[in-house]
């Protein structure tokens, strides 16, 4: 969580089913509207297709089928987080997209030990806000498959092939 302004981590919060997540801002290059998505052959379930972006074509995950979720029809609540990462863009389709916020660092509880849950593979913490829990993730874990071998990181870990 090296990614603050001090000692706070600004974070993008949206939701997934009735849970708050959080990224770090500084992955996020833009929220869009859902919008027409085509499908990649042989991809797997949680790879939607790709968009073209302003001239970009970028892979789509659905964040929920990603996390074991059950899948829901799209509506216009729905957003796609444009995030990067080493040099791998990537859309997260979401719920909803609703605060940029502040995260105190020294707030910030580690990850949960959550037995039988595969979203908690993802998680690089949990902060308390009020009456709301963030769960904050872990954007380089979501984008891991080690069933590809497209590049490699500077872990030596294989980024998810589109």
């Amino acid at each position: 969580m090296e990614h603050s302004t001090g000692n706070y981590l600004k974070v993008i919060v949206f939701q997934l089913q009735d849970e708050e997540y959080a990224l770090p801002v500084e992955y996020v290059s833009a929220i869009e509207r859902i919008q027409p998505i085509t499908r990649v052959p042989r991809a797997e379930e949680f790879v939607k297709g790709v968009i073209n972006l302003r001239g970009v074509i970028i892979p789509i995950i659905d964040l929920r089928l990603r996390f074991g979720m059950a899948e829901t029809e799209l509506t216009e609540e729905n957003r796609i987080i444009i995030v990067k990462k080493n040099g791998f863009e990537v859309g997260l389709i979401v719920d909803t997209a609703s605060d940029v916020i502040d995260l105190a660092l020294d707030e910030m509880e580690p990850n949960p030990e959550v037995v039988g849950s595969e979203a908690a593979d993802y998680i690089d913490g949990v902060s308390k806000i009020e009456d709301r829990l963030l769960i904050l993730l872990n954007l380089k874990k979501i984008l891991i498959s080690n069933q590809y071998t497209h590049a490699v990181t500077e872990e030596g870990q294989k980024p998810y092939e589109i």
